[in-house]
């Protein structure tokens, strides 16, 4: 039971963090997008480039960063490079790589280009 909370609360944390992109004006363009490096929670387009974005959840914003590693990390850079060779600019496409961070409350936090 407890895996099927983890997901539900997962996709109600993503769902959050991609209404906050959209009130800044970005257009999601992906959700959990797998290529072979791995997955992608979001992918959001505007401000002139995508940016590729981890969600993470817990107790505290505090917390949920701590679950961010630098195998992950490399995945999502791994995907993320997969994902823009399909675009016109292809590897020359503007990009960043954020990290929302959601606590209990409901609070986001958006660590922008949290790593490269």
């Amino acid at each position: 039971m407890s895996g099927q909370v983890s997901y539900h609360a997962g996709r109600c944390a993503e769902d959050a963090v991609a209404a906050e992109y959209e009130r800044r004006g970005h257009r999601i363009v992906g959700r959990r997008w797998r290529g072979k490096g791995g997955e992608i929670d979001l992918i959001a387009q505007g401000h002139g480039g995508f940016v590729f974005i981890e969600v993470k959840a817990s107790r505290t914003h505090h917390r949920a960063a701590l679950r961010i590693g630098r195998q992950q990390m490399q995945r999502i850079f791994d995907a993320a490079t997969e994902f823009v060779a399909n675009e016109p600019d292809g590897q020359l496409s503007e990009m960043r790589f954020d990290v929302a961070l959601m606590d209990r409350a409901g609070t986001i936090d958006i660590i922008e280009n949290a790593f490269m």
